[in-house]
Formats: C-alpha cells, sequence, structure tokens
C-alpha cells in the first residue's frame, strides 16, 4: 500500500530544485542538562542548508511550546503559534520544510524534532513537509551547505486552524482511552522502558495501562528522518493493529517520540489521531492514574 500523504516528506534532490521557494526549518536539537538548545552556535552557524534558518523547537519552553508552562514543550496558545509562524516569514500559503540532524544520539534524535515540529505545525494549518534523511543524507548526496548568517525573513500573515488542537491529548483524553476499546493507546519509547527495565521518565516506570509498545525507531533508518518504505511502515501499523484502530493516543515522556508514531500514521491517512502533550512527566506524578510495570523489581 502506497502513502496517502506522500507529499508529507521530500527528498534531498526536490529541496534543493526547490530553495528560494519554500522556508526551510532546522530544527537541530543539541540540549543541555537545563533543557537549553546550543544547537545555534554548535550545529547551524557552522553549516546549514542555505536559505535555511533554526526553528528552536527543543528547548523545554522554545519557540513551540508555551513558555509559562507547567512541563517542557506543553502546546503553545495559537496566539504564540502564529506569532512564531509569522516570525519566520510563514504565512497561510507558504510551503515549508522541516530539516535537522542527529548531533548526538538520545534527545538529540533529528528525527523526533523533525516530527515534533511537523505535527505542531500541520495541526495548526502549515503546508509543511519532512526532509527525508535529514541534513546528513543531505550533505551525503553533495549538497550546498553554507555558513552565511540567515537573513531575516519579511514578516508573514499567518492565521491557525480553528480545530488545530485535534493533534493534542490531554491525560483526561487518555484515562477515557485506557478504558475504551475504540482507543489505542500507544507507547514510542524503547521497549525496556515499556517494559519497567529502564528508570523511566518520572517516579513510576512502565507504561501506561492497556497501552502496546510501537518504539519509534521502528520507523526509520538511521538517526535522521529516513523513514522505511511505504510496505515498511505499513506491515508494522497492521500488524500492531494500528491502522485499523478508530482512534489512536500516542505518548512517550515528553511528546517528541510519540510525534513519529503519529507522523507515519498520517503518512497513510488516519485522521483520528493525537499525542498526549504531558505524556509519562505528568502521568507518573499522579499515583491514582493507572501504570504498569511489568517488572517491578527492576532497578
Amino acid at each position: 500500500m502506497a502513502f496517502v500523504n506522500p507529499q508529507y516528506l521530500v527528498e534531498p534532490d526536490w529541496l534543493h530544485a526547490h530553495l528560494g521557494e519554500v522556508v526551510v526549518l532546522d530544527v537541530t536539537a543539541m540540549l543541555t542538562s537545563k533543557l537549553e538548545n546550543r544547537a545555534l552556535a554548535e550545529c547551524f552557524e557552522p553549516a546549514h542548508i542555505p536559505g535555511s534558518h533554526l526553528l528552536d523547537v527543543a528547548s523545554g519552553y522554545g519557540d513551540l511550546s508555551a513558555p509559562d508552562a507547567v512541563l517542557p514543550w506543553t502546546w503553545p496558545s495559537a496566539d504564540r503559534f502564529a506569532a512564531t509562524m509569522e516570525r519566520f516569514g510563514i504565512s497561510n500559503d507558504t510551503r515549508v520544510v522541516i530539516v535537522a540532524r542527529t548531533p548526538r544520539d538520545g534527545i538529540d534524535n533529528g528525527t523526533m524534532w523533525c516530527t515534533r515540529a511537523w505535527w505542531t505545525m500541520h495541526h495548526g494549518g502549515v503546508d509543511c513537509a519532512i526532509l527525508n534523511g535529514g541534513i546528513e543524507r543531505w550533505e551525503a548526496e553533495s549538497l550546498p551547505m553554507t555558513d552565511a548568517p540567515a537573513e531575516t525573513p519579511a514578516p508573514g500573515s499567518f492565521t491557525p486552524k480553528a480545530d488545530w488542537q485535534r493533534g493534542h491529548a490531554g491525560r483526561d483524553d487518555v484515562l477515557a482511552g485506557v478504558e475504551s476499546a475504540d482507543t489505542c493507546l500507544v507507547d514510542a519509547l524503547a521497549p525496556e522502558s515499556f517494559d519497567g527495565t529502564s528508570a523511566g521518565y518520572g517516579p513510576r516506570k512502565g507504561h501506561i495501562t492497556s497501552a502496546i509498545n510501537v518504539p519509534m525507531g521502528a520507523f526509520v533508518t538511521g538517526n535522521t528522518a529516513r523513514f522505511r518504505s511505504d510496505d515498511e511502515i505499513e506491515a508494522i501499523l497492521r500488524d500492531s493493529g494500528l491502522l485499523d484502530a478508530p482512534r489512536v493516543i500516542t505518548y512517550c515522556g515528553g511528546a517528541i517520540a510519540a510525534t513519529v508514531d503519529a507522523f507515519a500514521l498520517a503518512l497513510f491517512g488516519h485522521d483520528d489521531v493525537s499525542v498526549y502533550d504531558g505524556s509519562l512527566m505528568e502521568w507518573t506524578t499522579d499515583a491514582a492514574l493507572p501504570m504498569t510495570d511489568p517488572n517491578p523489581n527492576a532497578a
């Protein structure tokens, strides 16, 4: 089965041919222990795709997050989102391509920062795509890079979609989904987090009760957004039951990795998918919320 929405991914040669016609946003992450992003100085300024701009998605309270929220990476208000789009020269008819590299393994993984940006922007009404294979693939194909400072774009004029919160799920949505036969909860973290053999993302480990485990890494090869073929991704989604699920809510530690699974479903046109905003950073702090720890004695 071919992707229903192949336009959500673009190849390096396509982007090279259309530089100057699209806005290119680099969402590379290089996070400190304080969730501050050093990618501008460490990654972007030394070398970036010509004409691109660094969009700081990765900082805990960065460009696509609510600045006054309790938890990092919380879905922003419509006004903040619109202001960010306009600052980068984006209007409602602008085509945007999201790119990244992976400077280090783990939380700096470029795939999930691309999909996190895409998920927020797509639901906000931006016509956006992800560079398949990221900056690493761009460089491997000997396409141009530059260290020239990015020019300040002319402001855009952007109005978010009225229903842009559709991509976002809250704690109550997830709690209802635990008991609902019509909702599939998906943990996008590694198996050792899901089964409780690693420390997890908060005071409790394991996974939200009734969730299944479909790790984000299953959908890509390498670190930065080189997605598997349509047949391979379809097989993963079908074998896990996600293609036929009436409603899907994905989660992870902080609503970043979960967007990879959500993006994979979007490629196949699954319309009723949302990402749990608080994810395990919120869920694990409330002992009244159901969790399953298959390895309670693991360190």
